[in-house]
């Protein structure tokens, strides 16, 4: 699945929909999530491609410092309030 431009606002919703009508025939399939085009990433965004790496361990395909970025906070297990990082 390339994803280009913003994922912020409406374009959260459109990503995530993308995805739930995409799941169901990925089968045995990774999932690849080429970010490369993506130039920023808001909170709803964010956490939407943790959703979708939490569900389907997907792969993120970056190539430039900021979407290596994104890849690696979608990555990324949240702390939960009240947790202590180690």
């Amino acid at each position: 699945m390339k994803l280009e431009g913003r994922i912020a606002g409406p374009w959260v919703s459109e990503v995530s929909q993308a995805w739930h009508s995409l799941a169901p025939s990925l089968g045995v399939r990774k999932l690849s999530l080429d970010l490369s085009g993506v130039t920023y990433v808001n909170a709803d965004g964010m956490q939407l491609l943790r959703e979708i790496h939490e569900k389907t361990d997907a792969e993120f395909l970056a190539d430039s410092p900021l979407t290596k970025y994104f890849a690696q906070e979608a990555m990324q297990v949240p702390c939960k309030a009240g947790q202590k990082g180690d």
